[in-house]
């Protein structure tokens, strides 16, 4: 993996956990409202895994947003 594709990826799974703690949700109460299995929106925020298109769009639509809108990380420093 490239390290622009790297910091990428960092720059999203940051986005995802940002937007999981502005609304003080769980990982459990995140992971019902996507679908998702909870150790899932885990290795994602720890960055452990890359998130799928298809995971992406589950947590768009969780968080009430569009997929472009979620992985806008263009204000994002690491």
């Amino acid at each position: 993996m490239s390290k622009e594709i790297s910091e990428l990826n960092s720059k999203i799974c940051l986005r995802i956990k940002f937007e999981r703690i502005k609304r003080n949700w769980s990982q459990e109460k995140l992971a019902e409202y996507a679908d998702l299995n909870k150790n899932t929106i885990g290795y994602i925020e720890r960055k452990t895994v890359s998130p799928t298109v298809e995971t992406l769009e589950k947590l768009a639509k969780a968080f009430d947003m569009t997929i472009l809108d979620l992985i806008d990380v263009s204000k994002i420093e690491l």
